[in-house]
């Protein structure tokens, strides 16, 4: 079991990084002058952002109150 939770630790700690990345091209564009959908940089806030909550509360484990 603690092998699998651990996999699913690296899997949410790969997906929260991934969609932070995403996030920080994005606004590159955006500052640069590339990109002008604020809609999709909304999108992306809030992929990174629930992605990072998920990962927060695996971490946390059963029955623990992550930090906010």
């Amino acid at each position: 079991m603690a092998r699998e939770d651990a996999k699913r630790l690296e899997q949410l700690a790969a997906e929260a990084q991934y969609r932070t990345q995403r996030l920080a091209l994005y606004r590159a564009r955006l500052y640069g002058g590339r990109a002008h959908d604020r809609a999709r940089l909304a999108e992306l806030q809030r992929g990174s952002d629930d992605a990072k909550a998920r990962l927060r509360r695996a971490r946390a484990g059963p029955g623990d109150t992550p930090p906010a």
